[in-house]
């Protein structure tokens, strides 16, 4: 294959200045970067020229497709290649008001926006489970604020495999995530992490449809994955959690290995289980015209059976882990001492709602508790602290039960798991009690 160094128009074989594009329009540069009329100078093995090449060969606009998606995978070439293109080349240029050109912003993906496409591709797959296709990741995709066409999921997978993130499974199955994606997802981009939690709160109290009163809708879960063999004695340690009250709501679901939980697929020698999570009601209360904003998890004190104060506490917005299961690793609680003799430290989270809102509150969570979900442990009153926690002028401070105390119970007693809190959501008659998952031989 052979590309053409042609001085007539701008070519990456050499630095471009945002002088050199205004002189040229862009098409006739990435016409002679496939095809030209010019003598060549710079030649490129045939079998490294395909490879590189294949993205910018497969680049047809279609009709449905925008520009930027078009331009997308002749960026990523330019840049595997490691051609020298000046910062001017994709920042610098302005539209001409003569022309009417558009942006080279608004045509270009800079790397960053490309590498946190990537990770939230790896995060969809991780979460999923199993393999996925290009249509299934770009819907999951818009539903967490990015909006790419299939077209463009599926250059980015290309990418991706090559760079041993993904794996093709099949045509009609999609890709899975590697072990390298999996390290990848975990160390890559800390700053993108930096405010999930938050943002997921937010996304999950929007995607809650429960209806306390018909019972029925959805509702966060959290998913704990626990060895097979092991799985039997997990139950027995979450027992005194759930006899306690020490739960969000003693409704859970369970699925064996290659099964289908929320959004998560049980991997092989797992048995998952998921509890109801105390966004439940952020979602009820927000569907009802009450905002609740999300503070920070903590390590609440228990004492004679009720909150004295917070010992321990993680904000969501500035965290890159969930609070509750970055103090269940830490081995921080004692739940089981809680449920036995009433003191103790359990898993809890702080919320504030506007104080005028005080009477819809009250109604609301006498339903919930009608339901089955009894995730408030206290209210305080407007604007005065509540377990030594300030509350903002005209706001009532709240306690949830965190909904991953029986799991910590678990984990008290030796038996591991792996937690994704706040990983799906479920519908409420899938949910069944866990004295009647307890009867069931494991």
């Amino acid at each position: 294959m052979i590309v053409p160094l042609n001085r007539s128009y701008p070519c990456p074989c050499y630095p471009v200045s945002a002088a050199d594009i205004e002189k040229k329009p862009l098409t006739p540069f990435f016409d002679d970067l496939v095809k030209s009329k010019f003598r060549p100078v710079l030649v490129i093995p045939e079998k490294a020229g395909i490879q590189l090449f294949k993205h910018v060969m497969d680049s047809r606009l279609r009709g449905n497709d925008r520009l930027g998606d078009f331009y997308e995978p002749i960026i990523f070439f330019l840049e595997k290649i490691q051609f020298c293109i000046d910062k001017s080349f994709h920042s610098v240029y302005k539209p001409s008001a003569k022309d009417g050109r558009l942006p080279m912003g608004s045509v270009f993906t800079s790397h960053e926006d490309v590498e946190r496409k990537t990770l939230m591709i790896l995060r969809i797959l991780h979460e999923a489970g199993g393999p996925l296709g290009s249509r299934i990741l770009a819907r999951k995709m818009q539903e967490r604020g990015f909006m790419p066409s299939e077209r463009a999921v599926r250059y980015h997978l290309k990418l991706m495999d090559e760079r041993g993130l993904t794996r093709l499974v099949g045509r009609r199955d999609g890709r899975a995530i590697t072990d390298m994606g999996i390290d990848e997802l975990d160390d890559a981009r800390v700053q993108d992490k930096l405010g999930f939690v938050i943002s997921r709160i937010e996304s999950l109290a929007f995607r809650t449809t429960f209806d306390p009163i018909k019972c029925r809708g959805f509702l966060p879960m959290n998913i704990t994955l626990f060895p097979s063999d092991r799985f039997g004695e997990a139950l027995d340690a979450m027992k005194p959690a759930f006899n306690a009250g020490i739960c969000v709501s003693d409704l859970v679901s369970v699925s064996r290995e290659n099964e289908r939980l929320g959004e998560t697929i049980v991997p092989k020698g797992k048995i998952a289980l998921a509890t109801v999570c105390s966004i439940v009601i952020n979602g009820v209360l927000l569907k009802a015209g009450v905002p609740m904003d999300s503070k920070f998890g903590g390590i609440l004190q228990v004492k004679n059976g009720k909150p004295l104060r917070f010992a321990e506490f993680i904000y969501y917005s500035g965290t890159s882990l969930d609070p509750s299961e970055a103090f269940i690793r830490a081995k921080m609680t004692s739940v089981r001492e809680v449920s036995e003799k009433g003191e103790g430290k359990i898993l809890a989270n702080f919320r504030e709602v506007p104080a005028i809102c005080r009477s819809v509150v009250e109604k609301i969570l006498p339903k919930l508790k009608s339901a089955g979900i009894s995730g408030v442990m206290t209210t305080g009153e407007a604007s005065e602290p509540i377990c030594q926690v300030p509350v903002d002028v005209n706001k009532l401070g709240v306690i949830l039960i965190g909904g991953l105390n029986p799991v910590a119970c678990a984990q008290e007693a030796g038996i591991e798991g792996e937690t994704r809190a706040m990983s799906s959501i479920m519908e409420y008659q899938e949910l069944r009690k866990f004295s009647e998952v307890c009867r069931e031989k494991w």
